[in-house]
């Protein structure tokens, strides 16, 4: 198999992870806001996250840093992405600032 293909793989994986990641870190904060417990919250869901991603990263690369450099960069993209979901409308953040009401 070509190296290319193998590349667009880890980039895809790497952006799987990245999701996994930081859409477990947006459950885990609802969650524990609303716990009477949220260290516990928050310590289990980083082992779990950071175990997932390094667990994948480690698989996915095999050995070749272009591969793990594939795999991280989508990680990144997918950071980027989800934080572009996870911004509030415009309107929302000036009412806030301005101290308007909802």
């Amino acid at each position: 198999m070509s190296e290319l293909p193998l590349l667009l793989l880890a980039l895809l994986a790497g952006a799987l992870f990245g999701a996994i990641f930081f859409g477990g870190l947006w459950w885990t904060i609802r969650r524990a806001l609303a716990s009477a417990r949220p260290a516990t919250w928050f310590l289990c869901s980083l082992l779990l996250r950071a175990g997932v991603a390094l667990t994948g990263f480690y698989f996915v690369s095999g050995g070749d840093w272009r591969r793990l450099a594939a795999c991280l960069l989508g990680f990144l993209l997918a950071r980027m992405a989800l934080m572009r979901l996870a911004r509030e409308p415009a309107e929302k953040r000036n009412q806030v600032v301005q101290g308007g009401g909802p």
